[in-house]
C-alpha cells in the first residue's frame, strides 16, 4: 500500500491536486465575501474540483481507458467522499478545535487549509482505481 505513494503519479497527483487546492482555498476565500463560511468551503470545493478533474485527466491518469462520462461519474463520487471530509474537518476546527485551542487570527483560514489537506490519500486511490482506472481490473 505504501508503495502506491512512493510513485512518480502520485507526486504529479500531488503538483496538480496542489494547484487545485490553491483555487479552492482562494476561491474560499472569495465566495465568503458574499455568502458564510459553510457554503463557501463547499462551493470553493466544487471550483477545486473542476479543476483537479482536468489536470488529473491530461497529467496524471493519462493511460485512463475510461470514457469521459465514466471518469466523470466516478470523480464526483470519490470527491462527494473528499468534499464530506473536508467539509467535516474545516467545521470541527473552525468552530470547535482552534477557538479551545485559544486560536484567534485566521481561524478560517487554518480550518479550511487542514480540511482541504486531509483527503488526499483517499482520492489518490479512488481515482486511480475508478476515476480513471487503465484496465478493467483496475490495474494502473
Amino acid at each position: 500500500m505504501i508503495g502506491q505513494f512512493l510513485s512518480r503519479q502520485f507526486l504529479v497527483f500531488l503538483v496538480t491536486g496542489g494547484l487545485a487546492a490553491a483555487v479552492n482555498f482562494g476561491s474560499r476565500i472569495v465566495y465568503n465575501q458574499w455568502m458564510g463560511f459553510s457554503s463557501a468551503v463547499v462551493l470553493a470545493y466544487l471550483t477545486g474540483m473542476v479543476t483537479a478533474f482536468v489536470l488529473a485527466r491530461i497529467f496524471v491518469f493519462t493511460d485512463s481507458s475510461q470514457s469521459v462520462q465514466r471518469s466523470v461519474f466516478w470523480f464526483v463520487v470519490v470527491n462527494i467522499i473528499a468534499v464530506a471530509q473536508t467539509w467535516v474537518i474545516s467545521m470541527l476546527l473552525a468552530f470547535s478545535l482552534l477557538p479551545a485551542m485559544g486560536v484567534t487570527y485566521f481561524v478560517p483560514e487554518i480550518a479550511h487549509a487542514a480540511g482541504v489537506m486531509i483527503p488526499v490519500f483517499s482520492s489518490y486511490l479512488g481515482h486511480k482505481y475508478w476515476t480513471f482506472k487503465s484496465s478493467p481490473t483496475g490495474d494502473n
